[in-house]
């Protein structure tokens, strides 16, 4: 028997904490694939080109935990689901605070854009979202 040098009442205990040793090294195998995984979650993306024209109004993207996904819209704070791995991109289940600006068709663009992207790609201090149809979101690591 591999245990035999054990007495009967620690084996239960010493199968657990190889248990637990060999679940923690499995966990560290499956690391988030997602963008929230490759940045930081620290990181905030400003956005600077919307299909190709800067954008001066601030408008910012993160990635806070896994599947996550918050920011800074225009007018309003946004929130939502990030969970395919890299090169995909899709956000599920946006919402947003409800205050009124005088950026709110900037803002409605932005949700529309951010919906449609579907693949993303980091490129040292660049996230480049884009879409099947050739619209693009380009943020800068700020």
């Amino acid at each position: 028997m591999v245990f035999s040098y054990l007495p009967l009442g620690r084996r239960p205990i010493h199968m657990m904490r190889i248990s637990l040793i060999l679940l923690s090294i499995l966990s560290t195998c499956f690391k988030d694939e997602t963008v929230s995984g490759q940045t930081q979650g620290v990181d905030i993306w400003v956005l600077d080109k919307m299909n190709g024209t800067s954008i001066a109004t601030l408008v910012t993207i993160e990635f806070p935990k896994e599947g996550e996904v918050a920011g800074q819209a225009p007018c309003n704070r946004y929130f939502g689901k990030q969970t395919v791995p890299l090169p995909w991109f899709e956000i599920k289940e946006i919402g947003a605070t409800k205050m009124a600006c005088d950026d709110l068709k900037l803002e409605v663009q932005y949700f529309n854009a951010l919906q449609e992207m579907t693949t993303a790609e980091l490129i040292q201090d660049m996230l480049i979202l884009r879409s099947d149809d050739g619209k693009s979101l380009v943020f800068v690591n700020k």
